[in-house]
């Protein structure tokens, strides 16, 4: 008897890092979307800083490599969205991929409409919708809302910091807007509000998030332009700095990176200049990003302690 082994060898993956921005297309979820990024730069880690529904298009932050260690940062930060919503029709998930629960009569004009804009612009109050992945018991929204369970969900305060409409079509009874909010905003659910309150309803039936933090749509590739690329030399990758770029910068000396590259925290004299205590700082070694670290107070001394780092600092010396 011949014994014939098989051997499994393990795919090499490019070790890619930085932060990549996707024109996500219409039909992919978030997850999907990455997954196509991943298939494409054969990367061995991907990510993203928070998701898009499939019936959305436009920029979600892909963040690659060590760029997946930070991307938290990026949660907190306002949004842009150009969204359209269709006046008179109100569906189970306050979009056209919903079931149809009501087709009203549209009595409004511009007037009327602008007049609702200004009435959530500002400080205001949502519930989030019944088809989100917020979770309950351990399991999304959507999954309990798919199965014809109502959950009762807590109210939360968002900011609508800029609500422009871009314009009104009389004839389909369609509103175009551009909104720039809050974290955990939803355009769904400020879609439908705008419509009951103009005693119609409404429902959204596109959107385009246009911007994220600091990031722009203008500045993002789409999945063709990912496919045309010869070498990983072309891609248009950010610095995984970046995406805490809110935080204090603090310099290391070569004795502090010693200890800081295998993740020890360092001795500090004084607080750094409008730096507070346990506040998070980026750390750099002669001009090279090593992570974040935090400003803690232990027996009365002061401390720089890493809280997250990028791999490979224990070989390498950002000096040379």
């Amino acid at each position: 008897m011949i014994l014939v082994t098989k051997v499994m060898m393990k795919k090499i993956r490019n070790q890619i890092n930085g932060l990549l921005l996707l024109d996500k297309p219409l039909g992919l979820s978030s997850n999907r979307a990455i997954q196509r990024v991943k298939w494409i730069l054969n990367a061995e880690k991907v990510g993203h800083t928070g998701t898009l529904d499939p019936l959305a298009t436009g920029l979600l932050p892909v963040c690659l490599g060590e760029a997946t260690k930070f991307a938290n940062y990026l949660l907190d930060g306002d949004k842009e969205y150009l969204a359209t919503a269709q006046l008179g029709i109100v569906t189970d998930s306050g979009d056209s991929e919903g079931k149809l629960v009501a087709s009203n009569p549209v009595d409004t004009d511009l007037t009327k409409i602008q007049a609702a804009l200004l009435r959530f612009t500002g400080a205001i109050s949502q519930i989030p919708p019944m088809y989100s992945a917020l979770k309950h018991n351990g399991r999304p929204l959507y999954e309990y809302a798919r199965e014809g369970i109502e959950i009762e969900r807590k109210v939360r305060q968002v900011v609508i910091h800029q609500l422009e409409l871009i314009s009104y079509n009389a004839e389909l009874q369609q509103i175009t807007f551009r909104a720039k909010v809050s974290k955990g905003t939803y355009i769904r659910t400020l879609a439908e509000d705008i419509g009951n309150l103009l005693g119609c309803g409404a429902s959204l039936i596109a959107l385009r998030r246009t911007q994220t933090n600091q990031f722009l749509l203008a500045d993002a590739c789409s999945l063709e332009d990912l496919e045309q690329i010869a070498d990983l030399s072309e891609l248009r990758l950010l610095s995984p700095a970046i995406l805490c770029e809110q935080l204090a910068d603090y310099t290391v000396s070569p004795e502090q990176y010693l200890a800081i590259k295998f993740g020890n925290p360092v001795h500090l004299n004084e607080l750094p200049e409008g730096v507070l205590l346990e506040q998070e700082v980026k750390i750099y070694a002669n001009q090279h990003f090593l992570g974040v670290a935090t400003i803690t107070q232990r027996y009365e001394r002061l401390w720089l302690a890493p809280k997250r780092i990028v791999s490979g600092l224990a070989t390498y010396d950002p000096w040379l």
